[in-house]
């Protein structure tokens, strides 16, 4: 019903914002068998969580406290043979092929019970999404493979992001911003590839893993133009690793620094270039902004499932506690103060996971996950047999029009309101879902008092492990800025959004 009064020649010419259509579109959009695909995501997740992870989260963390060297190989290697690196990947790069926003899922199942832990698998996504954001098809495909391979030999190759320095943290994450950091990692071009010269520091996975997606700087005075993604290799003359970083919480998943010192990359390791971003359509700040939004968009949904699953553990907690302690001469969950901080934490808890999954929703339709969502194709991925794919559409990926193909599609096809409606559904649910993470950490030791400092409840790692969710994927203030300026500032001619 049109309300009285309405212009319904304004309400005709005038479309409804992207930011609240996500869950509708997605709702006749997406293929019906990601239902069933996700449901055998948390099937083995819960699986995942009883036999690997509530065992060993609290050993890991007291391990890494007293040895801060420490390297959880074992629980990689453990990873690995339950498929958990290659779970994500589509099988037309040779991975098991299950759909990406049920990583959100996983992610928040294994937080439940130790952010660290979910980290040592979630992250390597994080280096599959930069590296797909480049949409180079070959470097996807030979990359990607040989996590494959080293799914098959038992040697897991996990993939890192390396793109936070000493003097630029979250400014790197967007295009108005790098400009004004003090960025360092500078990639000179010379004949048959890039020369690289810098430092990277928390970079997740680091010392885990066996390619680093690394974003350097053709023109350190001027970042925003001159952005370069490269493929460096453990063994790479002149790359090495640096320290560990000491940190508070998340203490499983290392903190590494790698070095760079002259070294050579080769043009074939080249994801994308300055020069790449220039040859289309619009200028080299909108694709470079493009190619990071597309990472982040995915990323911070994966962050906010973190989140979600950290508020959920400390929920647990609480309720665990709650149903076995007596106060006052009856049970503690009796109470109906304590009944009104359970119900916040598990609202809390709720609201976090809606966001993540409109984030999705938002993904599939207008970003990333749009082509490997669109039906046609998840469906030829999915009953088509592997040896099919590789023997028949595997060679075509090495092809320069293939590249060409899915950047067209993917970056000049894409309008504004797709990757503002995309990269705003990130930022909101990062922030929501880690704050909330945050202030239910902080209830469950309200309600467990001095019985939630103890290492062994796991209270208070979980306030621990909750705390660098908000700094990481861009600081909550910088995701604030950015739901500002995608759904907000857009709306208001007059605002300017990073000007201060």
């Amino acid at each position: 019903m049109v309300p009285r009064g309405a212009n319904l020649a304004v309400l005709e010419r005038e479309p409804t914002p992207k930011d609240i259509m996500c869950g509708l579109d997605a709702s006749g959009g997406m293929p019906r068998a990601i239902r069933k695909e996700t449901l055998e995501v948390l099937a083995l997740a819960r699986r995942f969580n009883e036999l690997v992870v509530r065992p060993g989260a609290l050993e890991l963390d007291r391990r890494k406290h007293e040895e801060p060297d420490y390297l959880p190989w074992d629980f990689v290697h453990e990873a690995n043979s339950w498929g958990l690196y290659t779970m994500f990947i589509p099988k037309l790069f040779g991975g098991q092929g299950y759909n990406l926003p049920a990583l959100s899922y996983m992610v928040e199942e294994l937080g439940s019970a130790c952010t660290g832990m979910a980290n040592l698998v979630g992250v390597h996504y994080l280096g599959v999404a930069t590296l797909c954001s480049s949409w180079n098809m070959r470097l996807m495909n030979k990359v990607m493979r040989d996590t494959v391979e080293g799914e098959k030999t038992g040697e897991p190759c996990l993939i890192s992001l390396a793109i936070t320095e000493p003097g630029a943290g979250t400014d790197v994450e967007e295009v108005e911003l790098v400009s004004k950091a003090t960025v360092t990692c500078q990639a000179k071009k010379v004949p048959g590839g890039y020369v690289v010269n810098g430092r990277k520091i928390f970079i997740s996975n680091g010392h885990l893993s066996t390619w680093h997606m690394l974003i350097a700087y053709e023109d350190l005075a001027s970042p925003e133009t001159s952005t370069v993604m490269l493929a460096v290799r453990n063994g790479m003359e002149g790359f090495s690793f640096g320290r560990q970083e000491r940190k508070m919480g998340q203490k499983g998943c290392p903190a590494s620094e790698l070095i760079f010192e002259d070294c050579f990359v080769p043009d074939e390791n080249v994801c994308f270039s300055a020069s790449e971003a220039g040859s289309m359509k619009g200028s080299a700040e909108r694709v470079t902004m493009q190619v990071i939004d597309s990472v982040v968009s995915t990323s911070r949904a994966g962050v906010a499932g973190f989140g979600t699953g950290v508020a959920r553990g400390a929920y647990e907690e609480a309720l665990r506690f709650a149903s076995e302690t007596e106060v006052g001469g009856k049970l503690l969950i009796n109470h109906e103060w304590a009944q009104c901080i359970l119900a916040e934490m598990y609202k809390n808890v709720a609201v976090s996971r809606l966001t993540y999954v409109e984030t999705n929703n938002a993904n599939g339709m207008y970003g990333m996950f749009k082509i490997m969502q669109w039906k046609p194709v998840y469906y030829y991925l999915k009953f088509v047999p592997r040896a099919v794919i590789d023997r028949v559409v595997q060679p075509l990926l090495d092809l320069p029009a293939m590249t060409w193909l899915f950047r067209k599609v993917m970056f000049e096809w894409q309008k504004d309101s797709d990757w503002q409606c995309t990269s705003g559904w990130g930022s909101l649910a990062k922030f929501t879902a880690t704050d909330a993470g945050v202030r239910n950490c902080q209830l469950a030791l309200e309600l467990m008092g001095r019985a939630g400092l103890r290492h062994d409840r796991g209270a208070e790692k979980h306030l621990r492990d909750s705390k660098l969710l908000q700094i990481y994927e861009g600081t909550n203030q910088l995701n604030r800025l950015n739901v500002f300026k995608c759904f907000i500032g857009r709306q208001v001619p007059e605002a300017q959004v990073f000007e201060d």
